[in-house]
Order: structure tokens, then C-alpha cells, then sequence
């Protein structure tokens, strides 16, 4: 193993809990706009497919439901309340990160604000080589052609990649490619240590 794919959401990052996410939690209360319209418009299946493959800008998107609802606020600000209240680091997982002596990127579908977020606000930049995000890529997991360009960055053969990822369909798609994988559930994520070499 010579360098080590982390998924974002779901792995490093806990954002998603028990059938919603964190930043649903508040978003009516603290904005005073319905949490559930704005899921609807936001998370279409063409809209967010082409946000997540860079072919759309996510303000844009916000624009959209701004102008649809009259929302009281500017595209901007609710992306940044959005990505701040999204931030919800696995304080563990990144401990393990930070002991394993594998170097590690991200691999993850995410837009390119979010993206920037993740890699500046929230720090990663210190802990990775690298952010491989869908919206910049213009391709998204499990497409052969994110893991391709993972591949042909790093100079490593596929065997030599370990995938760390909450996604079933992602783990098959690079298991597939020769990679090796590590299915990053509650059930499993004790073993992650060990898998890291830190046991």
C-alpha cells in the first residue's frame, strides 16, 4: 500500500446522520426558510448531477431557489451557513489519519466550493497530498475515470491504492479496477486501525 484514497462524507467526515444531514438540523429555525423545499430544489437529479461534475456552479443552483421562493437572503451567504454547518469532522477517523505514515488524498463527489472549503476552512490541506473532488475532475465516483485520474497523478499501479469508503457501489468500482478497499461502516470502522498499521 503506497497511498491511501479517503472518501470525505461518510469517512472523514459525519455530516450525514441517521437519515438526514447535521445542517438540516437548524436550517429553518436559524434562515426561516423551509429545510425540505430547499432539498427538493437543490438535490434534483440533473441539477446536483451536473453540480457535482463541475458543469454547473452551486450558487447558480441557489440563485434558482432564491428567485423560486423570494428567499430573504443572497446565494452566497446560504452557501456559507451550508458549508459551515456541513462541517462535522470525524474527530477519530482524522486521528487515525494523522498517525498513518501512508501518504492519503481525498477522494470525493463534491463541488468545487465545497471542495475548497473542506481543503482550506477545515484544514485537510495539512493532512493530505492531494483533493481528488468530482467538481473539479468533471467526473464523479464510481466512474472508471475518477480512480483514473487518481492513478495516473500518484504514478502507482492500481494494486498499490487502498480505497477507505462508505459507498458500497464505489468499493466494487475500484475493487474492479485491482484496487484494494476497505467498506467504511459503524460495523467496520474499528478495524480501520489496524488495516492502517497503527495496531
Amino acid at each position: 500500500m503506497r497511498l491511501i484514497a479517503w472518501d470525505f462524507d461518510g469517512v472523514l467526515n459525519r455530516g450525514y446522520q441517521g437519515g438526514f444531514d447535521e445542517w438540516q438540523r437548524t436550517f429553518e429555525a436559524d434562515l426561516g426558510v423551509s429545510a425540505q423545499v430547499f432539498t427538493a430544489c437543490i438535490y434534483t437529479d440533473a441539477n446536483f448531477l451536473q453540480v457535482l461534475t463541475g458543469q454547473r456552479d452551486i450558487l447558480d443552483v441557489l440563485q434558482d431557489w432564491i428567485t423560486a421562493h423570494a428567499v430573504p437572503h443572497q446565494a452566497r451567504d446560504v452557501l456559507d451557513y451550508w458549508l459551515d454547518k456541513d462541517a462535522v469532522a470525524d474527530a477519530q477517523v482524522v486521528g487515525w489519519l494523522e498517525a498513518c505514515a501512508v501518504p492519503g488524498v481525498i477522494a470525493t463527489n463534491n463541488e468545487t466550493h465545497r471542495a475548497d472549503h473542506i481543503w482550506h476552512r477545515m484544514g485537510f490541506s495539512r493532512h493530505m497530498a492531494r483533493m481528488f473532488a468530482s467538481g473539479r475532475m468533471g467526473v464523479k465516483k464510481p466512474d472508471g475515470g475518477f480512480f483514473a485520474q487518481i492513478e495516473d497523478w500518484s504514478g502507482h499501479a492500481p494494486g498499490d491504492i487502498l480505497l477507505i469508503d462508505d459507498a458500497e457501489k464505489n468499493i466494487v468500482a475500484a475493487a474492479a479496477r485491482g484496487w484494494q478497499v476497505f467498506h467504511f461502516t459503524d460495523q467496520t470502522r474499528a478495524v480501520l486501525p489496524a488495516v492502517l498499521g497503527l495496531t
